[in-house]
């Protein structure tokens, strides 16, 4: 790597919408995210699931095959 060309790379504090902090690695000292593990839907359990089964059934009885 050539030296002095790349950023510093320090700790960075990540604070989301919920109010959830934590510490990674960035090239900036503060990272603000609107949506993170302890809040999002698929991590949380929350998700909704939108089936769209019977999509073949549907279609036989649309255009009368067996």
């Amino acid at each position: 790597m050539k030296k002095g060309i790349h950023p510093e790379y320090k700790k960075a504090v990540v604070r989301c919408a919920c109010g959830n902090t934590f510490e990674t690695g960035s090239i900036k000292e503060e990272l603000k995210v609107e949506i993170c593990s302890q809040c999002h839907p698929f991590y949380t359990g929350k998700q909704k699931l939108q089936t769209k089964g019977g999509r073949i059934e549907k279609f036989k009885k649309k255009y009368g095959i067996d």
